[in-house]
């Protein structure tokens, strides 16, 4: 007999777990200056260890992530700047 109540149709249910949840975007690309990940904020060494992690653990870090978005100042020039120099 299957247990409706925590049925999904999109099988997320059997990722679903009760900790602390990640809080991972799926937008992984590291900063190379802060080297913190753009989307979300933890560095490469926390999402390494999140899974081997306490709660407590995770809650101080998802706590602390909001203020590390003044880490990623955006980087100034990048490709889009040498293609401009290019050109003018």
């Amino acid at each position: 007999m299957r247990d409706e109540t925590n049925d999904k149709s999109d099988g997320a249910n059997i990722w679903s777990r009760n900790e602390v949840e990640s809080p991972c975007i799926r937008i992984c690309v590291v900063h190379p200056e802060a080297r913190i990940c753009t989307g979300c904020n933890r560095s490469i060494d926390e999402i390494s260890r999140w899974s081997k992690m306490t709660d407590e653990e995770r809650a101080r870090i998802t706590a602390e992530l909001p203020g590390r978005t003044a880490l990623l100042r955006k980087r100034r020039g990048g490709r889009a700047a040498r293609m401009a120099g290019r050109e003018g």
